[in-house]
């Protein structure tokens, strides 16, 4: 009854404020539950609002632009036309969660015009799915307006209530952030201190970064992030703590005194709110992706997902190095131009790396360390030119690794880390592309690590957006596909662009090597999977069997169990799983690794059987080559009991179910690598009871009988 009260109270207000033909716009879901209402006031301001099952979700928001030397879009409009329409279809995708994804919603347009001179036009495009909505500005061509210069997005989101909120800080550089869990009314980006690691952050206002996600006291679920992020600036959330709203603050740049800067016709990236009754929904909902427009590249076969493993775990370590010859000289590092012995990229090592992934149905291996420059790569001002993206250090023979890999069926994965100078990195790029070609090499790791060159820019603002989208554009046409770091948020154009496999993004594995904060507490990967997975792929390199590591760093350790690193690999999705281990740690471990040896990468069908965020989730895949299925588990710092049914296998149909579980006595410090393995012959009317110790998780390899 409040409920119902709450939204007439909304459209009686609606109706008082009303442009003067009094006309409601509106859009309902497919499924009848998410209503979207739109309409101008009497001074006319175009505002949105969000029901959910008669119940005000988002309420009256306010939309508009800021812009330099023009009169803002805030108000003075009226609708002068308006059409709806319905899309249902099914699209595959090349690779992904699942094959076949349908695209249902039902699309309000509105066309504005300012009643007052120079009388703009201004589009808003509405799309209502039944588990969210995803909205965007369209800034059609017109007579009185040629170019803009944004200032400021104003789009609201006032909510209803103080949320339960799982945020990051609305860093402008960097997403590598630990997740803080607050009411909405508390978030505090500004105080954040965050890592000591990351002296680079920029954090402006009281923002967060997204995705965001948020769980309310009636279990309704939203999370709030953006789509289609082309030629435009990435979007921050500035938290009104008072109102509990949130509105656009987007990411700038010390060279402009504007944001964005488009020349008309143009439309901005969506703003999207996922809205659900449970956690598992939103993990299940692609929303994001279908907001993003068709395959463009056609055929994209040339990329094939899979398991790697590589080197580079061992340069977090300290057991090896990315540089050739940088040694201490009268108490300072030196290029001595001569190898330390330290160098881990030899032609020696990656051999290693390539014997050891044949034997294990693993198909690629990264080289990091194998180009010069390394040895001032990062910490000098003068960073234009350090990196060559052709040349290889003297003990790395690409000819002989290449063959050999190829010999042994196994692709070498490129690395070019451009320590965030971007323009040297883009004048090399078609040559590096071109060599990768020459080699047959389709799969390249993107680094942006430190400052952006030129000075003055962010990781996140309008001149990087295009760098990193022109980057995947560019290597599309020498068929190589990126899986970039320190990167632009994922916004689903994975679908337009399916040679953008996956990103980091986030804080990954490497901080459990060498963060001064203990690294990733064991809350971090179940925030993770309802927090940034629902924007993309994450290559978050899972497989670390030797938790503790003290032979290399007493200080550190990863902070989970054994069995959580095997749950990973199906938890945490991407196209391309590194077993990121040293090979001797899985060479001691064959029973563990079997897991590592068996599971897919890419999958059919995807079902997310339970979970609550920043607690727990459990998430089985079918692999779509052969109709196996995997099952992940994992838990936060707290011990748990789930039931698992599979109702999903197929009928008549047994499997032989490997289970590698949480030993009885594992524990994510205490005893992290208790692990116990056990088969069980299963089918669709089996019933399991997972017991996850703390920081642990269980999983499952099914396989047809």
């Amino acid at each position: 009854m409040r409920g119902l009260i709450i939204l007439l109270l909304a459209l009686f207000l609606v109706s008082c404020n009303s442009s003067d033909d009094k006309h409601v716009f509106e859009a309902v879901s497919s499924n009848g539950l998410l209503k979207l209402t739109f309409n101008v006031t009497k001074e006319g301001a175009p505002f949105y609002v969000v029901t959910r099952e008669n119940k005000v979700v988002i309420d009256t928001s306010f939309l508009g632009f800021e812009f330099k030397d023009a009169p803002a879009f805030h108000k003075n409009f009226s609708v002068k036309n308006s059409e709806t329409k319905t899309n249902v279809e099914t699209w595959s995708m090349p690779w992904g969660e699942q094959k076949d994804v349908v695209n249902n919603y039902r699309e309000l347009k509105v066309m504005l015009q300012e009643k007052v001179s120079p009388e703009r036009f201004l589009n808003i495009i509405f799309r209502v799915y039944d588990d969210g909505i995803g909205f965007r500005y369209e800034f059609p061509e017109q007579a009185r307006l040629k170019d803009v210069e944004i200032t400021e997005e104003r789009t609201q989101f006032n909510l209803t209530q103080d949320y339960n909120t799982f945020w990051t800080p609305g860093d402008w550089d960097i997403y590598e952030h630990l997740y803080s869990t607050t009411k909405l009314s508390e978030v505090n980006a500004l105080k954040y201190v965050g890592h000591v690691n990351l002296a680079q952050t920029y954090i402006p206002e009281n923002a967060v970064n997204t995705p965001v996600t948020m769980v309310g006291e009636d279990g309704i679920h939203l999370s709030f992030h953006e789509a289609t992020l082309v030629d435009y600036s990435g979007m921050t959330l500035k938290v009104d703590t008072t109102n509990l709203s949130l509105e656009s603050h987007l990411v700038g740049s010390e060279n402009t005194t504007y944001k964005v800067k488009r020349s008309l016709p143009f439309h901005t990236p969506w703003r999207t709110i996922q809205i659900t009754d449970n956690a598992p929904d939103l993990i299940a909902s692609n929303l994001i992706v279908n907001l993003n427009e068709p395959n463009k590249l056609g055929d994209v076969s040339w990329f094939k997902p899979m398991k790697y493993t590589g080197v580079w775990w061992e340069m977090h370590l300290g057991k090896s190095s990315w540089d050739y010859g940088m040694e201490m000289v009268d108490g300072k590092w030196t290029d001595t131009g001569k190898a330390h012995g330290r160098h881990g990229a030899t032609t020696e090592n990656v051999k290693r790396f390539i014997d050891f992934s044949a034997k294990n149905n693993i198909k690629g291996v990264l080289v990091e360390g194998w180009n010069t420059g390394w040895e001032r790569w990062i910490g000098f001002e003068d960073r234009e030119g350090v990196f060559d993206f052709v040349t290889t250090y003297p003990d790395y023979d690409i000819d002989e690794v290449v063959r050999y890999g190829k010999e042994k069926g196994v692709d070498i994965i490129m690395h070019h880390e451009s320590s965030a100078a971007t323009e040297t990195y883009t004048k090399q790029q078609d040559a590096a592309f071109a060599l990768m070609q020459n080699y047959g090499i389709h799969s390249v790791k993107t680094g942006y690590v430190g400052k952006i060159l030129p000075k003055g820019e962010y990781h996140h603002g309008q001149y990087m957006v295009n760098h990193y989208n022109n980057t995947v554009e560019k290597a599309a046409k020498y068929k190589v596909a990126i899986n970039a770091h320190e990167p632009i948020k994922a916004t689903g154009l994975r679908r337009t662009y399916p040679n953008t496999i996956s990103r980091e993004g986030l804080r990954g594995q490497e901080f459990n090597a060498w963060a001064q904060d203990g690294g990733n507490p064991p809350e971090h990967l179940p925030i993770v999977a309802f927090t940034r997975m629902l924007a993309g792929p994450i290559d978050f390199t899972p497989g670390i069997f030797n938790i503790k590591f003290n032979e290399y760093k007493t200080e550190n350790q990863v902070n989970t169990t054994l069995a959580q690193q095997l749950a990973l690999y199906v938890v945490i999705y991407s196209p391309i799983q590194m077993a990121a281990d040293l090979v001797e740690h899985y060479e001691a471990n064959p029973k563990p690794l079997q897991f590592i040896k068996d599971v897919g990468v890419d999958w059919e069908d995807t079902k997310v059987l339970n979970g609550e965020v920043g607690d727990y989730v459990s998430i089985a895949r079918k692999e779509r080559e052969t109709g196996n299925w995997f099952l992940g588990s994992i838990t936060d710092e707290n011990a748990r009991e789930l039931d698992i049914g599979f109702d999903f296998l197929d009928d008549d149909q047994e499997y032989i179910a490997t289970i590698y579980k949480d030993g009885k006595d594992a524990h994510w410090d205490k005893n992290p690598l208790a692990i116990d393995i056990e088969t069980l012959v299963i089918h669709k009317s089996s019933q399991l009871k997972l017991r996850l110790a703390q920081g642990g998780g269980v999983a499952i390899s099914i396989i047809k009988k």
